[in-house]
C-alpha cells in the first residue's frame, strides 16, 4: 500500500505564514489535494499537502517531472465539483486539477521520449505519471527559442482562449471601439495587444488600481477604466459616446451589464470568464440582456477545449507575434510550488497581472 505523508491545515492567519509550512523537495511527489470546499475566495484549509514516493510508469505511460503550472478561476470550481469542462467532478481529497509544462524524465511509450518538453494536464504535483491520451490534451513544447513558461500560460490555455474569443467568436473590425474588462489579466492583457494588432479605433481597458490601469496604457490601451475608484457607467458613457462595438468580457457581473447599456448597432460581445460571480452565495442575474436587440447585437460564449484543433494555428502565429514584439507576454510568475494555493487566492483578489503561473523548478539548460 503506497505511504503518503499528509499535513494537516490548521485555521492560519496569512497566505505567507502558511506557505512557510511546505517546502517541496526532489525524491517524492509533493501533491496538493483538496481538503474542503471553497466558501468565498479559497483559503489555506481547504487545501492539503501530501509527500508520495515518485510514481513509475507502466508500459504505454511516461514519467513527468514538473517545471511550471499554470493557475486559473475554474481551478476553484475544480475544488467546488462545480466546472463544467465536462470531465468527472473533483471529490475531496482528489489532487487538484490543472495543466502546466513538464519534462519527460522517463519514458515506456513509443510516440514520446525523454527529454521531451510537454504542456498537459499535470495536476497540483511535482511528478506525474501519463498515459498521453488525448483527454489530457498533452502537446510537445516546439519553441525552444521562448521561455518554456510561456507554455503554461500566453502559449498555453490561456493563449489560445484569447485567440479563439479574440479572432474566431469576435470577428473583430478595423476602428472597432473595443473594451476589455479584466484587462490586467491573464487573458485581458493579450486581447488589448490584439486589439491593436486588428487596429481597432480605440482599445478600453477595464482593471482595478491605478498601477493596473497605467500598465494597460503602456500595453496599448488608449483609455482605461478603474473599477475600484470610478463609475464604469459614468466613464463607458464618457469615453465611447458612439457606443461599444466590441466588449470582451472576462468578468460578467454589473460591469457586462454596465457595457450592455452602452452598445453601437451590430456590437458584438464575447464571454470568455465571468470571475466577479464566482464566489457570490446568489448566482448573479443578467437582467437587460434584451438590450441587444435594439442594436441588432450578439453575444455569445465559447469554450476554449472546443477549440484545441487550432493548437498549431494558434501556437504559430502567436510565437511570430512575440518574436517580432507584437505581443508582449505579461506573466505574473510565482516561485516554488509551495505557493500554489495563495497564488490561487492571488486571482480573486485581483493581485495578479496577466497570466498567473507558479515556477515548480529552473528550466533545463539548452
Amino acid at each position: 500500500m503506497r505511504r503518503s505523508i499528509v499535513k494537516k491545515i490548521k485555521k492560519t492567519l496569512n497566505w505567507e505564514s502558511f506557505t512557510k509550512n511546505y517546502q517541496a523537495k526532489d525524491g517524492v511527489n509533493c501533491r496538493w489535494r483538496i481538503a474542503q470546499r471553497p466558501v468565498g475566495n479559497v483559503q489555506p484549509e481547504d487545501f492539503a499537502w501530501t509527500e508520495e514516493p515518485i510514481p513509475t510508469p507502466k508500459d504505454g505511460e511516461v514519467l513527468l517531472e514538473t517545471m511550471y503550472l499554470g493557475l486559473a478561476p475554474v481551478m476553484r470550481m475544480y475544488m467546488m465539483g462545480t466546472d463544467r469542462t465536462g470531465d468527472k467532478h473533483q471529490q475531496i481529497g482528489d489532487v487538484i486539477r490543472g495543466r502546466g509544462v513538464a519534462k519527460i524524465i522517463e519514458s515506456k511509450h513509443p510516440d514520446w521520449k525523454v527529454g521531451d518538453i510537454v504542456q498537459g494536464s499535470i495536476g497540483w504535483q511535482t511528478y506525474c505519471v501519463s498515459s498521453m491520451t488525448s483527454q489530457e490534451k498533452f502537446f510537445k513544447v516546439t519553441t525552444h527559442d521562448l521561455p518554456y513558461s510561456l507554455a503554461s500560460g500566453v502559449l498555453g490555455m490561456n493563449g489560445l482562449s484569447a485567440y479563439a474569443g479574440f479572432f474566431i467568436c469576435g470577428e473583430p473590425r478595423k476602428d472597432d471601439v473595443t473594451v476589455i474588462s479584466g484587462a490586467a489579466g491573464g487573458v485581458g492583457s493579450l486581447i488589448v495587444q490584439m486589439a491593436r494588432i486588428t487596429e481597432s479605433k480605440r482599445v478600453i481597458g477595464i482593471a482595478g488600481g491605478a498601477e493596473k490601469c497605467e500598465f494597460l496604457k503602456v500595453l496599448g490601451c488608449d483609455e482605461t477604466i478603474d473599477y475600484k475608484s470610478e463609475s464604469v457607467p459614468e466613464r463607458l458613457k464618457e469615453l465611447c459616446p458612439n457606443g461599444i462595438d466590441f466588449y470582451f468580457d472576462n468578468v460578467g457581473g454589473e460591469i457586462l451589464t454596465a457595457c450592455l447599456e452602452n452598445l453601437a448597432m451590430n456590437a458584438r460581445i464575447v464571454l470568455c470568464g465571468s470571475i466577479s460571480e464566482y464566489t457570490r452565495e446568489t448566482p448573479f442575474g443578467l437582467t437587460n440582456y434584451t438590450r441587444l436587440r435594439a442594436v441588432e447585437g450578439k453575444m455569445g460564449g465559447f469554450f476554449v477545449y472546443n477549440h484545441v484543433h487550432r493548437w498549431e494555428e494558434f501556437t504559430n502565429k502567436m510565437a511570430d507575434w512575440i518574436r517580432a514584439g507584437k505581443i508582449t507576454p505579461v506573466q505574473d510568475i510565482v516561485q516554488g510550488f509551495e505557493s500554489m494555493p495563495a497564488a490561487l487566492s492571488r486571482l480573486f483578489e485581483g493581485k495578479n497581472v496577466g497570466v498567473q503561473c507558479c515556477q515548480v523548478r529552473p528550466e533545463p539548460v539548452r
